[in-house]
């Protein structure tokens, strides 16, 4: 039966409730759309990066941008901090930089639920079992998600991200929606403790690769 629900219903799912989603929220996306125009000044609304999904294959995926493009005298962009404007940093805080994935569900390159697609520049560090989460769709959000999102390790986060690939249901996704919800309305896990951001992931020290 699960198998069945991987391979066919939850794509149907999904695709019907990025459709409605982005249907009902439009008002807001469009609201957002123009406050984030304006707040980057000039950066644009929309942060469009290739990151690897299922097996690997790469995709475009879709965000808000929540950063300007301020650099320094050298023209090296401004750490995160500084570029994140306050505007982002409510968009993030309350995680609608997430909802135009919505149309990469719509794409079929991702699922609602499931492992975050990361940079593509992290494939060549995973070990064998870390590289398993991609034997599913990435997801707007996941397990890893609704444990900790930010704030936990990234070993630990692969760990959960490997797990949902094993136990991936119609029950569990529908625990990993009701305890994103959960988080998204406390704003718990945004970011790395001391940090505005994810630090970036540099390989585990003492995994084979």
């Amino acid at each position: 039966m699960n198998n069945f629900y991987r391979k066919y219903i939850k794509r149907i799912l999904g695709f019907l409730i990025a459709l409605v989603a982005l249907i009902i929220l439009s008002p807001l996306l469009l609201v957002v759309t123009v406050w984030l125009h304006f707040a980057n000044k000039g950066a644009g609304a929309f942060f469009l990066q290739e990151r690897p999904g299922y097996k690997g294959k790469i995709f475009k995926i879709i965000k808000y941008k929540t950063m300007n493009d301020n650099r320094d005298a050298d023209g090296q962009l401004l750490p995160d901090g500084e570029r994140l404007t306050r505007a982002g940093r409510f968009v993030r805080s309350t995680s609608i930089d997430e909802l135009p994935q919505l149309l990469n569900v719509l794409k079929g390159d991702m699922a609602i639920i499931g492992p975050r697609p990361l940079r593509v520049d992290y494939l060549q560090l995973y070990s064998p079992e870390q590289a398993r989460r991609h034997d599913v769709y990435p997801g707007i959000t996941g397990w890893a998600q609704c444990h900790g999102r930010n704030g936990i390790t990234w070993e630990r986060k692969f760990e959960l991200d490997v797990w949902y690939v094993d136990h991936c249901s119609f029950l569990t996704d529908v625990k990993v929606i009701l305890l994103t919800i959960k988080k998204v309305l406390k704003r718990d896990g945004i970011s790395q403790s001391g940090q505005e951001t994810m630090e970036a992931f540099k390989g585990s020290k003492g995994v084979d690769k």
